[in-house]
């Protein structure tokens, strides 16, 4: 069953508040409770959250979701039309001019990409639009289907030139998506926004994708619980302390459907053309950079405990938790004095 939601702007201020206890040397301080400016929208096919925990005014607010729009306007392949559309109609035919936020947003593509030898690659829509994971034509795909589309990936046919400010799909069929990447990308804009704004304590959430900024106002980390991947979203198996983080989680809990007995989620293999299966259920990335936690987190999910667990020791300043399908735990050094298991159900195993 697929529910929607209406792009429709639910601007509230937050019912509840947060009140913390401050020891002193001598004497406990008691912190007034804090009332966040909280605003909701539904964009980019999810559901948006924006806490702003400063005395603000919504007026920041309507910029952070106006920011939002632009590049869901830019970079979405399920509108009417925008830049990335532009270009998938183009492939095979012509260069498109773009603009400088979808021209870095192609160019960390490209880069994870390659870093990933093609597992994380964002010319994957030909999959994507024949497996329709997540819509109501979502369908289990014949093999001649999927070899079809297959044929029509690669990261390497996608040419970006930087000084006329175009992108160009060599082969006509080719579809970017950047599902992977963008709402990263989005998180770190929207953090510019209210930081232009005199803005130093906020929570951003795009569907699940998690910008802490700042501390807590209390002038602790901010605590955020990690997704249990078996349930819906909302459901924490743990939690970590973080400030100015980013925490972006990819797992099988997000999109899928049934058919036959059988779930098929939508973090697609672009080696076979079906959904990644593997030991993992749920992977988190913590990291300075959105964007990096985004494409990171379907990367890793597709590489597989081991060879994800080996490629986030090579980046710096990246941390990750990974989940596996018979709830252990596997976490990242950096991790280890910050991350605690609250779900007896789940097991930390290093």
């Amino acid at each position: 069953m697929i529910f929607s939601l209406k792009n429709k702007k639910i601007k509230v201020i937050a019912t509840f508040t947060i009140l913390a206890i401050m020891l002193t040397a001598c004497s406990k301080k008691v912190v007034e409770p804090v009332e966040p400016i909280s605003g909701t929208e539904f964009l980019m096919g999810t559901v948006c959250t924006i806490k702003i925990y400063d005395k603000s005014s919504t007026k920041v607010l309507d910029k952070a979701f106006k920011r939002i729009g632009e590049v869901e306007n830019t970079m979405s392949i399920n509108k009417e039309k925008s830049e990335v559309i532009d270009i998938n109609n183009a492939a095979g035919e012509k260069p498109i001019k773009i603009s400088d936020g979808t021209m870095e947003v192609l160019k960390e593509g490209l880069k994870f990409a390659a870093l990933t030898d093609g597992k994380m690659d964002i010319t994957v829509g030909p999959l994507v639009k024949l497996w329709g994971i997540g819509t109501d034509a979502a369908r289990v795909p014949s093999k001649e289907e999927i070899q079809v589309k297959k044929a029509l990936i690669g990261y390497k046919n996608l040419i970006l030139d930087e000084k006329n400010k175009t992108a160009f799909l060599k082969n006509k069929g080719m579809i970017i998506d950047l599902g992977a990447i963008a709402k990263g990308y989005t998180a770190d804009e929207v953090s510019q926004v209210l930081k232009e704004n005199d803005v130093e304590h906020a929570i951003i959430n795009l569907g699940g994708n998690v910008f802490a900024m700042g501390k807590n106002v209390t002038g602790t980390p901010w605590k955020i619980g990690i997704q249990d991947p078996f349930t819906q979203r909302g459901d924490i198996i743990g939690m970590i302390e973080v400030e100015n983080k980013s925490i972006v989680t990819s797992g099988i809990y997000e999109r899928y459907f049934e058919k036959d007995g059988k779930k098929y989620h939508h973090i697609l293999s672009t080696s076979t053309g079906y959904p990644c299966d593997n030991s993992i259920a749920g992977v988190s990335i913590v990291s300075t950079k959105s964007i990096d936690g985004d494409a990171l987190s379907t990367s890793v999910f597709s590489l597989g405990l081991e060879d994800g667990m080996k490629f986030i020791n090579t980046m710096p300043g990246v941390e990750a938790i990974f989940i596996t399908k018979d709830k252990q735990v596997y976490i990242t050094p950096g991790l280890k004095n910050n991350f605690k298991i609250t779900d007896a159900a789940f097991t930390l195993k290093n």
